[in-house]
């Protein structure tokens, strides 16, 4: 056998694609067969209430149900990604008005839905909590009364001294930001099903984003051995972070184990957007301080981010979202103090980016409005204080090597200075069509973690088998549409010298596959695809017959901050990107159409060329409705957008004319022949290079995500725009 490096950065077809184009494919709610019993939740449908009595009788009479289960079904009644402070059921209390409250088990899904409507329970309505700043008010009613608070974190980052810093500062520049929830909006919601296998063991077969971990908390909720649980993917439907935390796996698990009988489940859409985590609403204040030369000296920032009912992964976000608050420049002086409280809103947790888009959209159109304040041009701004190899994060550490930052953005200002028919900067474009259509040109950038951060255990492990011409390579990784699965064999069959299709994967069962860690933060391909490159590597070494396990774990391993300092080496790699947006500004409506985009990326090194476009692309649009017209409302602790009739997505109407991805290859010393992961680093940058697109446009700046027709219209008719 010898090395194929040709394989990487090629672009063999994918095998799940052509199933997924003729529907032949197989995704969790197409597993559903005659016989099993349908499963329906009865949802609290109130943000906060003591719940005085449930009766599940008539439920129980209802012609077709078998089982109404309560909060005194379950072993363990609490769960979590981070803290288990999330009941299965709830017993004695709702926090939000997904809450699941019981689940009925019949013959058929109407009869089960009909049971659902049918039990009886008997709420005590409490203070509602609907805000994050009123969370924090004194003697604001607690959302978690063993707390005695409703924060939940509050990250500190200090460097040098910022208020000094400040007070010397040439040009100090204020902002105010806000950003809304927004929806995964992945294409099949929540389904599953569940039955005993042979052994006894309960198998759940579901959509998920890491195998392992659904299997360690359902087993804790079920208080049985880990062996004892094997869950299995089917095709995955998009997932973006929304199918990191348990929805109906561990319903699923419960009904099965003790009807001992095959369930099923298969939530509306309605019910998808009612009972699962959002991306965090944020509102963050800061002070950018610069010398005249443009030269940034100092960041002040408060974040304060909307946990909602339970902590998923809050406490990792703020961390993240505070560290990244002062984007991908060194700045000597920073104060940035983030917080993530409790309210009685949808829970808030993982959503490509984790943070760093709403924290960026502050950072980098402080960055745009201080260069327009010295009259530098915004691009020569970021160039000089863009990070380079060496430079110092906020954490007082050097940033990870191959640091991609400055060549990103000089790629992508010479790319959309050819493709939009100008340097970007200052000058302001022609018009469009008609006397009121206006066009501008944003160009921002970004900086996202790859991999786990602040010291969490980062590992992968895979196991390769080799024969003379062919390989078993087991590792335990979810495609959630990304094209994973393909990688992880391009990657082996690159390092065994075998053709592609010579790589068998067992990739999607947790019995079979070893823990390869979840697929968020963008950290399979470098993790997980390091892991298999050095068992495949050592199991060419060892020759035929071989069966090489491999555990990999980045060097050097991130740290928690100190607690005194805020020193620490919070991650061990970052994807970097630029983005210019060329945008299109209806005056008369507010209506903004995004006409271009191009999107540079380094990568590291290119894996498989076409999966990576196709991850820009879909991010580029994906980011696009979170920046104009994604805006998932919540009053009072009630969903107002409890559907695709409400809640606006992106169509193939609003993608732009022309999107350009463009990849750069500064190799990584953590990733599989130098690549890192790329899956949400299109979408840190894009809402910013917007904003500053429409300022170009008409020169008004907006600060509140969605960027509306009603937001764009607000501060025109302030300052008309005239022909």
């Amino acid at each position: 056998m010898n090395e194929h490096p040709s394989l990487i950065g090629e672009s063999p077809s994918r095998p799940d694609a052509l199933g997924k184009v003729t529907g032949a494919a197989r995704y969790p709610g197409d597993l559903v067969q005659p016989g099993m019993l349908q499963l329906a939740v009865v949802l609290a449908g109130r943000p906060h209430a003591w719940i005085v009595s449930i009766d599940p009788a008539p439920a129980l009479a209802q012609p077709g149900v078998v089982a109404v289960f309560t909060a005194a079904d379950v072993p363990h009644n609490a769960y979590g990604l981070v803290d288990d402070d999330q009941p299965v059921l709830c017993g004695d209390l709702v926090r939000h008005a997904g809450d699941r409250v019981a689940l009925v088990a019949a013959e058929t899904r109407e009869a089960a839905e009909a049971g659902a409507r049918l039990v009886r329970v008997e709420y005590e309505e409490l203070p509602v909590i609907a805000d994050a700043t009123t969370a924090l008010q004194p003697g604001a009613p607690l959302v978690h009364a063993g707390r005695g608070s409703n924060l939940l974190h509050h990250a500190v980052i200090r460097k040098g001294d910022a208020a000094a810093a400040m007070r010397t500062a040439d040009v100090v520049e204020t902002g105010e930001f806000e950003t809304t929830w927004q929806e995964h909006a992945f294409l099949q919601p929540e389904a599953g099903v569940a039955f005993l296998d042979d052994e006894g063991r309960v198998v759940v077969e579901t959509a998920g984003q890491w195998l392992h971990e659904d299997q360690r908390q359902i087993a804790r909720v079920l208080k049985l051995p880990e062996d004892r649980i094997v869950v299995r993917y089917a095709a995955i439907g998009g997932a973006f972070g929304g199918r990191e935390d348990l929805s109906v796996q561990h319903l699923l698990a419960l009904a099965a184990w003790k009807l001992r009988r095959p369930v099923a489940i298969v939530w509306s859409r309605e019910e998808s957007l009612l009972a699962h985590h959002k991306r965090h609403p944020f509102r963050i204040r800061c002070r950018w301080g610069a010398r005249r030369d443009g030269t940034i000296v100092a960041v002040e920032a408060d974040l304060l981010a909307d946990g909602g009912a339970y902590a998923s992964t809050s406490r990792e976000v703020i961390k993240a979202a505070t560290l990244l608050s002062t984007g991908a420049y060194e700045v000597p002086n920073v104060a940035l103090d983030g917080r993530v409280v409790y309210t009685n809103n949808v829970p808030s947790g993982a959503f490509r980016g984790f943070g760093s888009p709403q924290a960026q959209f502050a950072a980098e159109s402080m960055v745009t409005r201080l260069a327009h304040r010295l009259g530098i041009d915004p691009v020569e701004m970021r160039l000089k204080n863009l990070y380079d190899e060496g430079s110092l994060e906020p954490t007082h550490h050097a940033v990870p090597p191959g640091v991609g930052a400055r060549r990103v953005l000089q790629r992508c200002f010479e790319e959309a200075r050819a493709r939009f028919s100008r340097s970007p900067h200052p000058n302001p474009l022609p018009e469009g069509e008609g006397t009121f259509v206006r066009q501008g040109v944003g160009i921002c950038c970004g900086i996202k973690n790859v991999g786990y951060s602040f010291g969490f255990d980062e590992h992968a492990t895979a196991t390769v088998e080799l024969d003379d011409d062919r390989a078993v390579l087991k590792v335990g990784v979810a495609d959630v549409g990304q094209g994973t699965h393909l990688a992880m064999r391009q990657i082996a069959a690159a390092e065994l010298g075998l053709p592609v299709e010579r790589i068998e994967l067992v990739a999607e069962d947790s019995s079979l596959a070893p823990d390869a860690g979840s697929a968020s933060a963008s950290r399979l391909t470098t993790v997980a695809g390091r892991a298999v490159q050095e068992a495949a590597r050592r199991a060419k070494q060892a020759g035929p017959g071989a069966r090489i396990t491999y555990t990999h774990r980045p060097s050097p391993p991130t740290t928690a901050l100190d607690a005194e300092t805020t020193a620490g080496r919070p991650n061990f790699s970052y994807g970097y990107a630029a983005q210019a947006v060329h945008v299109e500004v209806d005056t008369r409506s507010g209506v903004v159409r995004v006409l271009g985009v191009v999107s540079v990326h380094d990568v590291g090194r290119v894996i498989n060329r076409r999966m990576l476009e196709g991850q820009v692309e879909g991010c580029v649009v994906q980011a696009i409705g979170y920046a104009l017209m994604e805006d998932f409302q919540v009053q009072g602790g009630v969903v107002r957008t409890p559907s695709f009739a409400t809640y606006l997505l992106p169509t193939s109407l609003d993608v732009p004319v022309e999107i350009v991805p463009i990849f750069l290859e500064t190799p990584d010393p953590n990733g599989p022949f130098g690549a890192r992961g790329v899956a949400e680093m299109p979408f840190v940058p894009m809402a910013p290079a917007i904003a500053a697109a429409i300022h170009d446009a008409t020169g008004v700046w907006l600060s509140q995500q969605p960027m509306t027709p009603e937001r764009v219209l607000a501060p025109l008719r302030k300052q008309p725009v005239t022909a």
